[in-house]
């Protein structure tokens, strides 16, 4: 705190020299200005001498002598001195108040009061537009960390959840004197289900953290490529669920990262298939649109709300009981595609239609 007063101090000093100095440079000028016509003014005398019998009038006053004016100006100059350091630290004080403010109210928002504004008002100028910038910027880490606690508390019940399921499976049969091998077996089978959805949770996290954090390589890559490999794993799943795959998969290149993309796209589809219902459909395609690859995965299943589907992109958020069609997901998978989507600057849509299920659309630009 210290060195930061230091530092506001001395930023108004330097402001009231350079004040200063201006002040003075013009009164210097002013005095020059005024001083050498006054110089050069010469006392003139008449060459005639008037008459004794006529009558003169007043002498005229004698002029300024050039000692005279020369002491003038350094006494005005030295008064000068003081005035413009006064006058050059009073300017700069009313100028670097709002930063004054800027500073005190940034300091109570660092310390944990995140809903404080700056709110400078009038006028408006370079250092209001600054307040307002960063109030914008306050508000945004606001709401960036409310979703950073939003995301914890959430991902530590879905984390916790299967961890309680598997402690109390195993208490239960160790707790058991009478357990035979059939219920140790069932036991350890349940308790590997567990673990298996606890680390599809954990790697859907990691996944989820990847693709915030940025896209770090591009490679030139055809959408219809990678959905066809993502396909060729999930095409046994859709069979088994009764949903089917439809698709029409034309040649898109893009740029951007080959493993993230095709998370992208898995998630997608894990997500068309999963909430769905038998005897569904998944339609796929994949095709290039002036100065854009473009990919829609359109399935069929429960009806949503329209103002629901924004709200399915954010970590957790999950269909209300009984529209979530196939049992299934932890509420991750929308949210990974909307975080890939970003990483990548590509434009997400997605619509509800009103016979039921989602379509999802992602416009990601042609390389070049």
């Amino acid at each position: 705190m210290t060195s930061r007063r230091f530092a506001r101090r001395s930023l108004r000093k330097r402001l009231a020299l350079a004040y200063a100095a201006g002040v003075y440079a013009a009164g210097v000028l002013v005095l020059m200005v005024v001083d050498l016509p006054l110089a050069t003014v010469q006392v003139t005398r008449p060459a005639v001498l008037p008459a004794p019998s006529v009558v003169a009038g007043p002498a005229p006053a004698p002029g300024i002598s050039l000692p005279q004016l020369l002491t003038g100006s350094a006494v005005a100059l030295v008064l000068l001195i003081p005035l413009s350091l006064a006058l050059g630290w009073y300017v700069a004080g009313r100028f670097l108040y709002p930063l004054r403010t800027i500073t005190a109210t940034a300091t109570s928002i660092s310390a944990g009061n995140l809903h404080r504004r700056l709110d400078l008002g009038e006028p408006t100028d370079e250092l209001t537009e600054l307040g307002h910038t960063l109030d914008d910027l306050f508000a945004r880490l606001q709401a960036s960390f409310d979703a950073q606690r939003h995301f914890v508390a959430n991902a530590s019940h879905e984390l916790r959840t299967p961890l309680a399921g598997l402690r109390t499976l195993l208490e239960v049969a160790l707790a058991d004197p009478d357990a035979g091998t059939a219920t140790l077996r069932a036991a350890c089978q349940e308790a590997l289900a567990l673990g298996d959805h606890q680390e599809r949770l954990v790697q859907a996290l990691l996944t989820l953290a990847t693709s915030e954090r940025g896209v770090t390589r591009r490679d030139t890559l055809d959408l219809a490529g990678v959905t066809e490999t993502v396909l060729a794993t999930r095409r046994g799943q859709a069979a088994k669920a009764g949903v089917g795959l439809t698709c029409h998969l034309a040649p898109a290149t893009t740029t951007g990262d080959p493993r993230l993309v095709e998370s992208l796209v898995a998630n997608l589809i894990d997500n068309a298939i999963r909430h769905n219902h038998a005897d569904g459909h998944v339609r796929i395609t994949t095709v290039s649109s002036g100065t854009q690859a473009v990919l829609t995965v359109a399935n069929s299943g429960p009806v949503i709300p329209e103002d629901q589907v924004e709200r399915l992109f954010h970590p957790f958020q999950k269909l209300p009981a009984g529209r979530s069609g196939t049992a299934g997901g932890h509420g991750l998978g929308l949210a990974i595609v909307d975080a890939v989507a970003k990483a990548h600057h590509a434009t997400l849509t997605a619509a509800a239609p009103p016979e039921g299920g989602l379509s999802v659309t992602v416009r990601f630009a042609s390389p070049g």
